[in-house]
Order: structure tokens, then C-alpha cells, then sequence
């Protein structure tokens, strides 16, 4: 059975959990000092989550104070790439993940066939380009570089972004999918590297390696660099790239879960989110 929840007597709101690893008649929840499993005792869940370390992290430091009041413990795992908090949820060492998009889960499902589901729609990033150079992608050069990612869900978004700023032509129809085959018109002969780890950007921008690079915004904001101020190009708040609570199939619906997303869709961590990023970390509709 696999393991989900932890659930420790202590003073707290009592849950329901799915697949706890325990039977009802357990007398493994019990508070030290306690009354060993008498009638009214309570519980404290404890939800292990791997997080991006800004902003998600920071946002879920927020809202465990009010976790906590509702008798949820937040055990926060720091994430340093985009691929093991995927990994460490299908092995079901962590209960919940909060660092990626909705096209970057589907792609990741598609791909390595993870049974994942989202449990809450939480915030938007909106990517930005960035250049030691040229204040305006107008003024590239002929044959300009620009890097970005290696994931592919992040390539069709900034393909689509440089379309926006009418830099580049796409086939009609294709956004979110796009790759370099679907660029029908390029009049500055733009180069692209799609090959360095998203975390590696900022370090690619700041050593100027490329006239471009295309940083995602929490990696952004970690380096010191702003979005808001620093971009020379930069998503709207209307894409489709909202960050995501996933967890295994099945555990969508569990009340701790459920009771956490509703702390972070609620108006104190949304106005902590506007008043923290100003505009480069957006809460989600």
C-alpha cells in the first residue's frame, strides 16, 4: 500500500487520509504526554511537499501558520530541477508537488506515464526574455542567439511569446505545442540553443552567453533579477502556464490536501503573492 499522509496526536483539526498505511484500530497516534489514543484526541497531518525554492517554498512558509491552526504540519522539500519532485511523487516519497505548469505536467505524464492528477490551481509566472544588449527584441542583430530550456513544454511558450512581440511568424493555430519546424517566418535569421537546464539561465544572462535568454520567473527571482523591471519581453498574466499542487491519482480529493489549497487560493496568501512579487508571480484565477 502506498504511503500518503503522516499522521501524528497532537492538538490539531482531525482528517480523514487516504491509504495512511494504518488501520482504524492503530494506537500509533498518540502525542507524547498523552493519553494514548483516548476518545477526542486529535490529530496533526503532516504533508510532505517538494517545492521550487522561490516563490513556491516561500509561499507555502506563508500559509503554514494558518496550516497549522487547522492542525496541518508542512514538511517542505526543497526542489532544484524540474525532474526528481516528479520522480520522488511517483515513488511516493513526498505526498504533493508545487513547481510546475499544466503543460509541463501533460507533458511529463505523456512521456513517462506518471498517474498524477492537479489538486489546485495556485499561481501564474509569467517567463521573460532578458538581454545584457538591447532594451527592445526589435533592435536584435541579424542571426541573434537566443537560449532557453531544454524542456520542451517551456520551448513552444517562449516560441509563442517571441510571436507576440512580432519577432517571429508560427504556422497558424500553434502555440503552447510550437517548436522551431513550426517557425513559417523569420526575418531576423534568429538563432535559438535549446539546450542548457532551466536552472542554468540565469547564470547564461548575467555572463551574457547569448543576445536572449528566456528565464522562467521563479529561477529569475532566485538570482536577484526582476521580471517586472529586467525583461525586455514578457507574458501576460492570460496564458495558459498556471503552477499546480499535483499529487498521485486519487489523492485529489483528500481533506488535507483539499484544506491546502484552499489556504493558498485564500485572499490573505493571494495579496501576500501581489504584495511580495509585484507582478512577477501572479495568483491564479
Amino acid at each position: 500500500m502506498k504511503s500518503f499522509l503522516k499522521t501524528i496526536g497532537v492538538l490539531g483539526v482531525s482528517f480523514t487520509l487516504v491509504a495512511c498505511g494504518s488501520d482504524d484500530n492503530s494506537d500509533e497516534n498518540t502525542n507524547n504526554g498523552g493519553s494514548n489514543g483516548d476518545e477526542g484526541e486529535e490529530e496533526t497531518t503532516t504533508i510532505r511537499i517538494s517545492a521550487s525554492n522561490i516563490p513556491h517554498a516561500e509561499i507555502l512558509e506563508e500559509a503554514e501558520p494558518i496550516l497549522e491552526e487547522q492542525g496541518i504540519e508542512l514538511d517542505i522539500q526543497i526542489a532544484q530541477d524540474y525532474v526528481l519532485p516528479n520522480m520522488a511523487l511517483a515513488d511516493g516519497e513526498i505526498d504533493a508537488n508545487y513547481f510546475q505548469h499544466r503543460p509541463y505536467l501533460t507533458s511529463e505524464m505523456e512521456e513517462k506515464g506518471y498517474d498524477f492528477e492537479e489538486a489546485g490551481a495556485i499561481h501564474v509566472e509569467p517567463i521573460g526574455l532578458y538581454s545584457q544588449d538591447y532594451d527592445d527584441l526589435n533592435d536584435l542583430p541579424d542571426g541573434a542567439t537566443v537560449m532557453m530550456s531544454n524542456s520542451v513544454a517551456d520551448q513552444g511558450r517562449i516560441l509563442s511569446l517571441l510571436q507576440d512581440y512580432g519577432v517571429i511568424t508560427l504556422e497558424e493555430g500553434v502555440t503552447v505545442e510550437a517548436t522551431e519546424a513550426d517557425i513559417i517566418d523569420n526575418p531576423k535569421n534568429l538563432e535559438f540553443n535549446m539546450g542548457p537546464d532551466a536552472e542554468f539561465l540565469p547564470q547564461a544572462y548575467e555572463s551574457n552567453e547569448a543576445e536572449v535568454v528566456a528565464i522562467n520567473s521563479n529561477y529569475a527571482l532566485g538570482a536577484g533579477i526582476s521580471p517586472v523591471d529586467e525583461a525586455i519581453a514578457i507574458e501576460d498574466e492570460e496564458n495558459p502556464y498556471v503552477n499546480l499542487i499535483v499529487v498521485q491519482s486519487g489523492d485529489e480529493n483528500n481533506e488535507a490536501i483539499q484544506a491546502l489549497v484552499d489556504v493558498l487560493k485564500s485572499d490573505e496568501i493571494q495579496s501576500f503573492i501581489e504584495e511580495q512579487y509585484q507582478g512577477a508571480v501572479i495568483p491564479a484565477e
